[in-house]
């Protein structure tokens, strides 16, 4: 008789084998971020289950293909995926991104439920989006430099808006920045224009709140400026230490740097689960601000140095706690010891005595104590008491009795 197999193997052979993720997105080992990030977008478009609808091999490639995604746009996950494939992946952390889009009115809800009780929801831009982008076949309107713009947009839509620059304002920097006053959630996006005219996602940044509104920004100055993701995985968020240590993980250089002279294209993207998004942008020439250019490139240097810090600063942190709670439990441990210890010393005190111990005196007065009453006597005991009572009182008012004579 064979024998049974279990749960897992059953599963392992009924699944075909998780296919590379670099060879399944088409990129090399050495590819950088936005390279992975625009070969996704790409895949995810073709396979996006709004444009297959009813076809099982073009749902189950877009899901290997998000999954793909998930690993080698995480730092951490690349790492152990190339040091060790698919075994040293923690599968139950990964953060998938949604599609608001796609989901149905009750998943909308409870995305939205998830999200208010603290757990990161990430989102994706809707597929609708990015094809009609791709296809030019969106309306892009002119942006100034220096004039704000506020707009509401619908959810799960884009404002898409063309900056022109200069080659002096290349050479000077530019800042496109994005506020709400209502706290929306929105996404401020960078377009690459096509030789076909057609618009291709580049460059991506979430709204996060900043004091009493939620803002995003993308600041091309001419070098290296960084960008902080705060969408870590959940099992980071249980650990506070492990939260506090991961804090800067997120902090990543920006894939674009410098924008050439020309004609560039941004969109604001309504985030929210069920209302529009109430925004105002700006685009800034960096020329008139040479002192808050210099201070960013000082602070962002000044956080690198302490993600590096962070790790060394771990590993000792980490030792430390071990003996803490180690000396912790040891200290709990002979506190019980010494106070039993006491309590026996005590007892031995106490039977220093001429006459009998205390807890003998105690049993014998026990054994002498008066016999229970049954519940039968007890019962008789109180209606006899009733009855007095009730011959002597009536609501507590002493009435006096006599006997009639009897009627002749």
């Amino acid at each position: 008789m064979p024998a049974r197999r279990s749960k897992s193997e059953k599963r392992d052979a009924v699944q075909p084998p998780r296919r590379d993720p670099y060879d399944l997105l088409g990129v090399s080992r050495n590819s950088t971020d936005q390279e992975i990030k625009c070969a996704y977008r790409k895949m995810a478009l073709k396979y996006h289950p709004d444009k297959n609808a009813n076809d099982p091999i073009a749902a189950d490639m877009f899901k290997e293909v998000t999954f793909s995604y998930n690993i080698l746009s995480d730092p951490d996950k690349r790492q152990q995926y190339d040091s060790a494939g698919f075994d040293a992946v923690e599968l139950e952390s990964q953060d998938l991104e949604l599609d608001l889009s796609s989901l149905g009115a009750v998943n909308t809800m409870f995305a939205a439920i998830f999200s208010k009780l603290g757990v990161p929801i990430k989102t994706t831009v809707s597929a609708t989006v990015l094809e009609e982008a791709l296809n030019g076949a969106v309306t892009v309107h002119p942006l100034p430099l220096g004039q704000p713009i506020s707009k509401k947009v619908e959810k799960q839509c884009a404002h898409f808006y063309s900056i022109t620059i200069t080659e002096e304002e290349a050479r000077a920097g530019l800042v496109c920045r994005v506020q709400s006053p209502e706290k929306s959630k929105f996404k401020l996006l960078y377009f690459d224009q096509e030789e076909n005219g057609g618009l291709n996602l580049a460059l991506q940044e979430d709204s996060t709140k900043t004091g009493k509104v939620t803002s995003a920004g993308m600041f091309f100055l001419g070098f290296p400026v960084y960008r902080l993701d705060q969408a870590n995985s959940l099992a980071a968020t249980k650990d506070p230490d492990a939260a506090f240590f991961k804090k800067l993980d997120g902090f990543q250089q920006c894939e674009i740097t410098e924008l050439k002279p020309g004609m560039h294209v941004f969109a604001v993207y309504g985030d929210n689960f069920f209302k529009s998004a109430s925004y105002t942008i700006q685009a800034l020439c960096a020329a008139p601000f040479p002192e808050e250019t210099n201070q960013l490139r000082a602070v962002e240097s000044q956080i690198l140095t302490k993600r590096a810090e962070l790790s060394k600063f771990e590993s000792e942190y980490r030792e430390v706690l071990a003996q803490f709670t180690e000396m912790t439990n040891r200290y709990n441990q002979e506190m019980k010891e010494i106070d039993e210890l006491l309590k026996q010393r005590n007892d031995i005190h106490a039977l220093y005595t001429s006459g009998a111990p205390l807890h003998r005196i105690i049993s014998k007065s026990k054994s002498r104590a008066p016999p229970k009453e049954s519940k039968e006597d007890a019962k008789d005991k109180r209606g006899s008491r009733w009855d007095r009572v009730k011959k002597k009182k009536w609501y507590n008012i002493h009435l006096k009795v006599e006997k009639r004579k009897p009627c002749q």
